[in-house]
């Protein structure tokens, strides 16, 4: 910690702020301090090894003692991208920063966070506050589901009280919500499906999947459908389903066999069973895979790949109950199905993938998304102009 002490920057009285090495902050996010502010697996330091053409910086504050830094209270894993023909950075801090949304002083700890990246060279800065901001049930979902329809359009069975705080704090502070109040474009998805698993034993998790699930999930059992956890050999294999699913699906993740395999290996450095790769076989042939990702008390579904023959048979089904039942094991208090489109229109094909989720009855939730906010200077406020008409016409 003495280190800390040497280079906290006195932005403010009552706070610390500084650069920490990976172990310092792999020990905040897995002390009780650091797991209660809930950090995404985007937030820890192995992520830095998954973003190529990124400069990574990880931040630590806490609250001054005495005038001396005391225990960290958050941290940050700021990725930098240089904007092209300029030395400026583009700061982005993705499902971050880990800090504690609730406190009353959010400028002690975001004042000095936006003036150390404005040392460093940012212009402008994009963060993603993990308290959530409303949250709809499966059967509301459906019931609400029609031409034309949006998530938005649903009552809502519940709303946050902090993150609709949070968001009028950011807008008071003239950061704004990237996309805007209705679009779900961000980078990462502002509209996820999570399934509770805390309190609940198999048994609920079972009697708690639709029919539909529970017939699919034994029709792939006596097909002989076997699922088991793979590892970085199997990874061309994942990867040709996932390009088969896109042109199916009629998406684009736009990521090479080089990304996940290098994912894979920064993961698994950080913690040997951070990333699975889980497969579904039948008759001897990888039909399905999905990726896992654990972090402290969370776990993530993050990418899901299927052929296009023998699909009678379930494989995905068979794989998300075995994930499902495999974080359960683990401890994890949700299972997060990660991303679904807010469309609820029948007809058009990117409500299928939500339709599926919604046989686990979990919940969709709107996150309170990404904001942005150019740094003081009017040369940073007119780089993040040309950023944005740049980011236009890729």
């Amino acid at each position: 910690m003495s280190a800390l002490l040497a280079t906290a920057s006195r932005d403010r009285q009552d706070t610390w702020l500084a650069p920490v090495s990976a172990e310092v902050y792999r020990a905040f996010l897995a002390s009780r301090a650091g797991s209660r502010l809930a950090p995404s697996f985007l937030q820890w330091p192995s992520w830095a090894g998954v973003k190529e053409g990124w400069h990574a910086q990880m931040l630590g504050w806490g609250p001054r003692t005495g005038g001396e830094a005391g225990e960290l209270s958050g941290v940050a894993l700021v990725l930098l991208r240089p904007f092209p023909g300029t030395r400026k950075y583009f700061a982005y801090l993705p499902e971050g920063p880990v800090a504690d949304w609730a406190g009353a002083d959010l400028d002690g700890w975001l004042t000095p966070l936006l003036r150390h990246l404005r040392a460093s060279g940012a212009f402008a800065v994009r963060i993603g506050p993990s308290p959530d901001y409303r949250r709809w049930d499966a059967a509301g979902i459906k019931a609400g589901a029609g031409p034309g329809r949006r998530v938005t359009d649903v009552l809502a069975c519940e709303v946050d009280p902090l993150g609709a705080v949070v968001a009028e704090r950011l807008r008071a502070r003239g950061w704004r919500r990237c996309g805007g109040d209705e679009d779900d474009s961000d980078a990462q998805p502002r509209f996820v499906f999570r399934v509770p698993l805390a309190g609940r034993g198999v048994d609920d998790l079972w009697s708690g999947l639709s029919q539909e699930w529970r017939r699919n999930i034994r029709r792939a059992r006596k097909a002989g459908v076997e699922v088991t956890v793979g590892g970085p050999a199997e990874l061309p294999a994942f990867h040709r389903l996932l390009r088969i699913t896109e042109e199916r699906d009629g998406f684009r993740l736009g990521r090479s066999l080089a990304y996940y395999e290098r994912q894979y290996a920064a993961l698994n450095a950080e913690d040997p069973d951070r990333m699975r790769l889980y497969l579904a076989r039948h008759q001897g042939e990888i039909l399905a895979a999905h990726t896992m990702i654990r972090a402290g008390r969370r776990v993530w579904y993050q990418t899901g790949a299927s052929a296009d023959h023998r699909r009678e048979v379930r494989p995905s089904n068979a794989l998300q109950w075995r994930m499902m039942r495999d974080a359960h094991a683990l401890g994890a208090e949700v299972y997060d199905m990660r991303g679904v489109s807010s469309v609820l229109d029948p007809g058009d094909r990117r409500f299928g993938l939500l339709r599926w989720k919604l046989g686990t009855r979990g919940q969709v939730v709107e996150t309170l998304g990404e904001w942005e906010t150019p740094l003081d200077g009017a040369a940073n406020q007119a780089l993040y102009r040309a950023f944005q008409m740049y980011l236009a016409r890729r």
